[in-house]
């Protein structure tokens, strides 16, 4: 199973997080990637303000990685989650 400190080296290295300073922040690239996310589940009606950030995170990795086992997408969600939550433009909606 890939390691934490491996998923964030490849979220970085294919472009969805990026450096600054000391800090990993998301890219253009991963929150358009999430606003498709969150636009496809809303229209499913598989989104709500009470929903766990990490389904749209995981929807929006298996655009990027869909080939990948489900531990190995797990870890990478798990990785991404809190840098996301993080984030003050994130397209996640407000509870």
């Amino acid at each position: 199973m890939m390691s934490e400190a491996r998923a964030l080296e490849r979220l970085e290295r294919d472009g969805l997080l990026f450096r600054e300073g000391e800090r990993l922040r998301t890219t253009r690239k991963w929150n358009a990637a999430m606003a498709r996310a969150a636009l496809r589940l809303s229209a499913e009606g598989s989104l709500s303000p009470a929903s766990d950030l990490r389904l749209p995170i995981a929807v929006a990795l298996l655009e990027f990685y869909g080939t990948e086992t489900d531990d190995e997408v797990a870890t990478l969600v798990d990785a991404l989650a809190p840098i996301e939550a993080a984030e003050p433009a994130s397209v996640w909606p407000a509870s």
